[in-house]
């Protein structure tokens, strides 16, 4: 596996990185704790050493699966995780004294004393995000963090973050059909020096081409049951992206998951995807998308064939929606 440096900053890990997610929580039945264990070795082995993870997934489990599958080989892997985005009286909380408790508590879940990448979930907008900075700056300083980071952020708030403390990256969604940070903020990052961190690769599930107008998700323990762009009407009307993908996989002698994931690597060198895989299936296609070179023309057709393409649906939920910025 290749690495890939995020940004300006010092902070290199492999050019597919692995989110950890749902195999605990959002896109189904978690797994069972030695399966998932399993999984997240065989990444390793398979070249992977960027995990991500956040205490709001499970809440708290994914951030204990991922500690005890990664402590034999700490010190040879990046852990990302995640504060904000949940707190004990519910919604975001970003507060200075909040983060503290929540990276305390991080780091006992992950079996670790400091963490790689910390980002801040949701812009919470009760909290300066000076003051957020400022709290990671002090953590940094303190050892218990490396680098920082910042999730489904827009312009304004990574420009005032930074000029607190480095942001290493922005994980915000983004895909060959989410393509909403190229207007403002992969300029922004590109200008900054800041890497870029895409979560959601594979449009959720989308573009793998395993769900159907047919396919259901079940509202107890799937999130995309309340996405417009998963009901069964957008769904059919976005089949020709997934049909489109299909024709160029087949003539490159790929899947359709490398041809989505190739696209999010050819388009900056500081780009770093983290498709969730919950299964070791999933890893063995997902990695090879590293070895698919896609061309100047071959992403100009690309380009091309999506201008015809309307995507019907917004890409999350209205309540996720009001807490992302653009």
């Amino acid at each position: 596996m290749k690495i890939r440096r995020l940004g300006n900053s010092g902070l290199t890990v492999s050019e597919i990185g692995m989110g950890c997610m749902n195999l605990s929580f959002g896109t189904g039945e978690a797994a069972n704790i030695n399966e998932g264990i399993q999984i997240i070795r065989d990444a390793y082995d398979q070249g992977i050493t960027f995990f991500d993870t956040a205490e709001a997934y499970g809440p708290f489990t994914n951030e204990e699966l991922v500690g005890k599958a990664l402590e034999p080989i700490r010190k040879k892997v990046v852990i990302a995780t995640k504060f904000g985005m949940i707190s004990e009286n519910g919604g975001l909380n970003s507060r200075p004294d909040h983060i503290r408790k929540v990276v305390e508590a991080s780091l006992k879940r992950l079996k670790t004393d400091y963490i790689d990448l910390l980002y801040q979930h949701r812009v919470d907008p009760n909290v300066p995000i000076e003051d957020v900075a400022g709290t990671v700056k002090d953590l940094v300083q303190e050892g218990k963090v490396i680098y920082f980071g910042l999730s489904e952020a827009g312009t304004n708030t990574i420009e005032k973050a930074h000029a607190v403390h480095p942001v290493t990256a922005v994980q915000n969604q983004y895909s060959i059909w989410t393509r909403e940070p190229e207007k403002q903020v992969l300029p922004l990052c590109e200008k900054l020096g800041i890497g870029f961190v895409p979560w959601g690769p594979l449009g959720t599930g989308f573009l793998t081409g395993k769900i159907t107008p047919e396919t259901t998700f079940n509202p107890e323990n799937d999130l995309r049951a309340s996405f417009p762009r998963f009901t069964p009407e957008a769904i059919k009307n976005n089949m020709p992206l997934v049909a489109m993908l299909n024709d160029i996989a087949s003539n490159k002698g790929c899947s359709t998951v490398q041809i989505a994931l190739a696209w999010l690597l050819a388009q900056k060198e500081w780009i770093v995807p983290i498709p969730g895989m919950d299964k070791i299936e999933y890893i063995n296609d997902n990695i090879k998308s590293a070895d698919v070179i896609l061309s100047k023309k071959d992403l100009d057709e690309i380009d091309e064939k999506l201008s015809s393409i309307q995507i019907q649906g917004e890409r999350l939920s209205e309540n996720l929606l009001s807490i992302s910025e653009e």
